[in-house]
């Protein structure tokens, strides 16, 4: 058996996506034609792996599957973008989980998901995951599994002090597990996750740094607050600061916010201080935004290294 090579571990969601593109939104009891229909590869864990991936790093995807068609093409798809899918699970018992994405002119989505397999197995299942962690150097989460299953996978990254970053997208029901916040080393929530955590809308710098302090409280170490087209706030034990927006011509903003995780994980992972890897995240997920689909939008490092020359460091807040 192959040693395992350090790498990022995600620990996430796979879904199959079927995508329409629309001219608006369907208003209750009204039928729209689409003008475009696909099907894909998505699900949060999945497209943080495959984007981790495009960028040239060592990534290894933890979760589960059903035992259908759907599980065929999203393990086809992974194992073609080089994650390393040797922890990733049949349930035989579940179908592949599901999203459905409308998409309207202006690139906005609206997203329903069928969780299917990646939302069966609690806390208990948590030690067929937790050798993936095996020299992880950084742990990737997301709340699109059970948060009892990602609250014991972060204590156990935690004991072997790997520094966990998640994403609480969606924000359960109840809000994210009290303990959850202490594990989070790097908590990246967009404007509504933001809300619904804090209480505080974030709008700029000052009311995202507002929320960023709630948080810390918490016991989050580091807060990055996503504010899409105003830019990224971020506060960690090191400083704070803004990186202001990437001008670019959306299509869609499915996986931007995954693919803007991916790149503040590898940005760290390669030794980046927090502003850098904050500003090259924000490029990463500029440029997810400029093609269709959601694991496939992912940027590779050339991609974002150009889009960074445009955009000159002096720049940052």
């Amino acid at each position: 058996m192959p040693t395992p090579q350090p790498h990022i571990a995600v620990i996430g969601s796979t879904n199959i996506d079927f995508v329409v593109h629309v001219a608006r939104f369907a208003q209750p009891g009204e039928t729209l034609h689409v003008h475009s229909s696909t099907t894909g590869l998505g699900g949060k864990g999945a497209n943080q792996a495959i984007a981790v991936a495009r960028l040239g790093q060592e990534v290894a995807l933890a979760g589960w599957t059903g035992r259908d068609m759907l599980a065929d093409m999203a393990r086809t798809t992974l194992e073609q973008a080089r994650v390393n899918t040797r922890w990733l699970m049949e349930d035989p018992a579940a179908g592949t989980g599901r999203a459905f994405i409308t998409i309207d002119h202006a690139g906005e989505n609206q997203i329903l998901v069928d969780g299917g397999a990646n939302m069966r197995h609690g806390a208990e299942a948590a030690s067929r995951l937790v050798p993936a962690l095996d020299h992880a150097i950084l742990v990737m989460m997301q709340m699109e599994m059970p948060p009892a299953l990602m609250l014991e996978m972060a204590r156990q990254a935690r004991a072997r002090a790997i520094p966990v970053m998640l994403d609480p997208a969606p924000v359960p029901a109840g809000g994210l597990p009290e303990d959850l916040y202490a594990l989070a080393d790097i908590l990246t929530p967009n404007e509504r996750e933001t809300r619904d955590l804090t209480g505080i809308e974030p709008t700029d710098e000052t009311t995202a740094l507002q929320a960023a302090r709630i948080l810390h409280a918490r016991g989050v170490r580091t807060a990055i607050i996503k504010l899409g087209h105003r830019g990224v706030a971020y506060s960690a034990p090191d400083g704070q600061g803004f990186v202001p927006p990437f001008h670019v011509r959306a299509v869609d903003t499915v996986a931007a916010g995954d693919c803007f995780n991916a790149g503040l994980a590898c940005a760290l992972a390669r030794g980046a201080a927090i502003g850098e890897a904050v500003r090259f995240a924000a490029a990463c997920g500029a440029l997810a935004t400029t093609r269709p689909g959601a694991a496939q939008a992912a940027p590779d490092g050339k991609e974002v290294a150009a889009l960074l020359d445009r955009q000159p460091p002096a720049d940052l807040a």
